[in-house]
């Protein structure tokens, strides 16, 4: 049974004409496990809309045309276009075959364009790596009815057979190999070798921009662009590409409205479907999109990412609690009066004023909530009240592992009696990609000492184990010195040494667990003239830019939802030496190991805490 992408389910469905759904459910049904097939997603950035793209790793790339006209429809038929009679009289359109063809020549060309997709043998260097072909399916015309309509000399040329499928072979006559065979039969020619996965990424990589992982700084290979420059847009294109995995483009092309949940493990890429969903929504949003995390600098990074999609006026992105201040700013709210901490009485302000209605509801269409695991009930109950009930559209995401602001496991109350309706609609996300599988197998070992995955249903949050799904790479290692002014001086020294192999400061975070390691860091950076940004202050960590090049000075929890090829943590025997907060701590720790994509360094020089189970684990890896 082939992937159709997205699902065939009911906001899938009624999108589709009645041809289009037997077509869908002939490809489904009829075709094998390693098929994919893509209905109705734009193509590159002039959006073009064939109706289905298969591809296959040995077959190639196959681009579908499907019309439900009927034989009294179809008045008069050119090379280019057909005359149809509709309940508004006599209509030009284009050839089917013609437009399927020149969508289909628009992706092979800039695919031809990519060098790791041209072949390499000598005979036929340069010419693309594999098959590719298109044909028309008319659902609601025979071919003994167009056989009688149009004569033999005329036929070939104007509807060719062998890139034709009509209504009498998708029937309950008809079978898989037959079809099988005919859509075959729209090649050209065909090859013996297979696409590889690094390949088949990659022409999806190219094939729909909007689900790369990191497109910054590379060109849209799909924009205008004069014939006369394909070696620029060759030197463009990226040697190394990342891209979401088939399950994650499946979801996030699925997603649908109503109520969503994402159960995800730390580096599943709920932030990635959370970006890809802003993206969707905005094209069609009549409000602002409303984006909600706990963390300051995980705000800042999601700005800067939605951003570099150009979405950033429709989509608002806010820490919790500055949003609370932005209400409270917009609507002349007068802040409550207590002994409370600021940041309680703005929180308390706006529950009260929205009650009142000094605050309107319903001001977005869709709410986002990222880190949903360090929301408390009163915050997700507020926040609710804020989607337009036209639109209905939220989605939460959460990772119980990562919750470093509760002392318990899972939120302590169920999402219906927030007003999540999420029965049904929730998703698991188990693979890890961010980390290499040396990191997040360590890192899992030691959480587990303290955290452990339990079962949940659709109305709670269930603690979840994850499975490695990156490459592999060094094992973490665990120093042990003698003072904090060593651990920060060793420091130093690593960055400068990863600095001069050539990873950018950009992609290296220092984290520590006291602000007087920060400050000490900071300080010790400076004078060694390492560019950086010291996030030690909530001015700093919302002015925070992932694509500077600097290096990034932070606390652990900063971190959350960060990620860097290096990460060192700093005082690592802080932590675990208070019993009351060891659960905490663990997890505090654990979401600093993952951050982490190719290698980590623990330093301590207080032996005492986790120390000693971090360094058994490390030489239980390296044996």
């Amino acid at each position: 049974m082939a992937e159709i992408i997205p699902p065939l389910n009911k906001q899938t469905l009624a999108r589709m004409t009645a041809g289009e759904k037997r077509v869908a459910r002939r490809l489904r049904d009829w075709l094998e496990d390693d098929y994919l097939v893509w209905y109705d997603i734009p193509v590159g950035s002039q959006r073009r809309y064939p109706d289905f793209i298969v591809l296959h790793p040995s077959r190639g790339l196959l681009f579908l045309e499907v019309k439900d006209w009927k034989p009294d429809t179809l008045k008069k038929i050119s090379k280019s276009d057909v005359s149809l009679l509709t309940p508004n009289g006599l209509v030009t359109r284009a050839h089917p075959l013609e437009q399927v063809r020149q969508c289909a020549y628009a992706v092979i060309d800039r695919l031809s364009r990519d060098p790791q997709l041209q072949q390499t043998h000598k005979s036929h260097r340069g010419n693309l790596i594999m098959p590719y072909g298109w044909g028309v399916i008319f659902t609601n015309i025979s071919r003994q009815q167009i056989e009688k309509a149009i004569a033999d000399e005329f036929r070939e040329s104007l509807l060719p057979d062998h890139l034709m499928i009509y209504k009498n072979e998708l029937g309950a006559a008809a079978d898989a190999e037959t079809f099988q065979e005919q859509l075959w039969g729209m090649f050209n020619y065909q090859f013996g070798n297979s696409l590889t996965l690094p390949q088949i990424d990659r022409i999806r990589w190219h094939l729909f921009p909007e689900i790369r992982i990191d497109s910054g700084g590379s060109a849209d290979l799909f924009s205008e662009q004069a014939d006369d420059e394909p070696t620029s847009l060759q030197q463009d294109i990226p040697d190394m590409i990342k891209i979401m995995d088939i399950q994650q483009e499946q979801l996030a092309r699925s997603l649908g409205e109503g109520h969503r949940v994402i159960h995800g493990v730390a580096g599943s890429g709920k932030t990635l479907i959370l970006g890809y969903r802003c993206l969707h929504l905005a094209q069609a949003a009549r409000k602002p999109i409303l984006v909600l995390c706990f963390n300051i600098t995980l705000a800042a990074r999601l700005r800067s990412f939605i951003s570099s999609r150009g979405i950033g006026n429709q989509v608002q992105i806010y820490h919790f609690h500055d949003w609370c201040s932005q209400q409270i700013r917009t609507y002349h709210i007068r802040l409550l009066e207590s002994e409370a901490p600021v940041w309680e009485r703005q929180v308390e302000s706006v529950i009260q004023a929205v009650d009142k209605g000094d605050i309107p509801r319903a001001q977005y269409d869709a709410l986002m909530i990222d880190e949903g695991h360090d929301f408390q009930a009163e915050w997700l109950q507020l926040v609710t009240q804020m989607v337009d009930p036209d639109s209905n559209s939220l989605l939460l995401l959460y990772d119980d592992a990562q919750s470093i602001y509760q002392k318990k496991s899972g939120l302590g109350f169920s999402l219906s009696s927030v007003g999540i309706q999420a029965k049904g609609r929730t998703t698991v996300l188990r693979l890890n990609y961010r980390n290499s599988r040396e990191i997040l197998h360590y890192a899992y070992e030691f959480a587990s000492h303290y955290l452990h995955p339990v079962k949940a249903d659709d109305d709670h949050i269930p603690l979840l184990k994850p499975q490695a799904a990156g490459g592999s790479g060094p094992l973490p290692v665990v120093k042990k010195l003698t003072s904090f002014d060593e651990e920060m001086q060793f420091a130093r020294a690593c960055v400068q040494k990863w600095h001069q192999q050539g990873v950018a400061l950009k992609d290296i975070a220092i984290l520590y667990t006291s602000g007087k390691l920060g400050k000490g860091m900071s300080a010790i950076l400076q004078t060694a003239q390492l560019s950086h940004l010291w996030l030690g202050r909530k001015q700093s960590k919302a002015a925070y830019d992932p694509q500077a090049d600097q290096l990034t000075v932070l606390t652990l929890h900063s971190s959350k939802g960060l990620e860097f090829r290096r990460v060192i943590i700093l005082g690592t025997g802080l932590l675990g030496q208070n019993e009351e907060r060891i659960i905490e701590d663990a997890r505090l720790l654990y979401v600093g190991m993952t951050r982490a994509q190719e290698a980590l360094l623990l330093t301590t020089s207080t032996h005492s805490g986790f120390c000693q189970q971090l360094i058994k684990l490390a030489q239980a890896e390296a044996d």
